[in-house]
């Protein structure tokens, strides 16, 4: 797909350049030509980035409030955009949930403890890919899930979760990644 905006750009170049020589009837027809060519080429770069931040806009409007529990027992309290994950919402405030596969359910060190059963019945069933994670998880729970799945919604405002005493991460044990 590069390769191909590349070539397009390249020769759309070439064209421009060679326009200028053109005379007034010629470069109507040059316009028409590179209209359509640019036309596709605007529409694949440009058509997302407008939608993406439209949406980011949108879900920074609402808020949730989210309490974690860390593991000496000390809360604290965040705001979490509505669509956000815990995993991402505790990376953003500083709070030590590891997440060591950065979301892509591929380990359980994002591993929570919804502390109310109440707020853990709102929450969609867990996938199997999840379930097969939480199964790694240490100190796993009745109302364990993993903080990469477990998204903002306004039903969740005033949820507690805690963090596990302890995570296994087979990768490197102790590490504690950084936002980016």
């Amino acid at each position: 797909m590069l390769s191909r905006i590349s070539q397009l750009g390249t020769r759309l170049l070439r064209e421009t350049r060679a326009a200028g020589n053109l005379t007034s009837h010629g470069s109507s027809y040059y316009q028409g030509q590179l209209s359509r060519h640019l036309a596709p080429a605007k529409s694949i770069l440009f058509s997302t980035a407008a939608s993406s931040h439209h949406d980011e806009t949108s879900q920074n409007k609402e808020k949730i409030s989210v309490t974690f529990v860390n593991k000496d027992g000390t809360e604290q309290t965040i705001s979490v955009p509505v669509g956000m994950s815990m995993l991402e919402a505790a990376h953003e405030n500083d709070i030590e949930l590891e997440g060591a596969c950065e979301g892509s359910l591929a380990c359980s060190t994002c591993h929570v403890i919804v502390m109310d059963v109440k707020d853990y019945n709102k929450l969609e069933d867990p996938t199997d890919e999840e379930n097969d994670m939480l199964d790694l998880a240490f100190g796993l729970t009745e109302t364990s899930r993993l903080g990469c799945q477990v998204i903002a919604k306004p039903e969740l405002d005033g949820v507690r979760l805690a963090l596990p005493a302890a995570t296994r991460n087979f990768a490197v044990d102790g590490f504690v990644p950084k936002p980016h």
